[in-house]
């Protein structure tokens, strides 16, 4: 993903904008990272370059879970214990 998008993306759930973007590993472009929604506290994974901001009714925990997980110590703590539509609180 290229860091130029962030200006046009806003929430797809309450079209916040503007978002954070935490940027995990970095090439040419960001290859894996996470926007967050500092309003609703909704972040979408960049996996191989591609922002996945899909709404909750598509997003899968085992999917999503393993991600945050993998990169936690780069997230957010307010992602990790209250970020939604997934957390690691439980």
């Amino acid at each position: 993903m290229k860091r130029k998008l962030m200006e046009i993306l806003a929430c797809p759930i309450d079209k916040y904008h503007p978002l954070e973007l935490h940027v995990f590993e970095e090439k040419d472009e960001i290859v894996e990272g996470l926007i967050v929604c500092p309003k609703c506290l909704r972040w979408y994974p960049i996996r191989d370059e591609i922002p996945e901001m899909l709404p909750d009714e598509l997003r899968k925990a085992t999917e999503d879970l393993p991600f945050l997980k993998r990169w936690k110590e780069k997230v957010p703590a307010n992602i990790v214990a209250e970020g939604q539509p997934f957390n690691l609180k439980a």
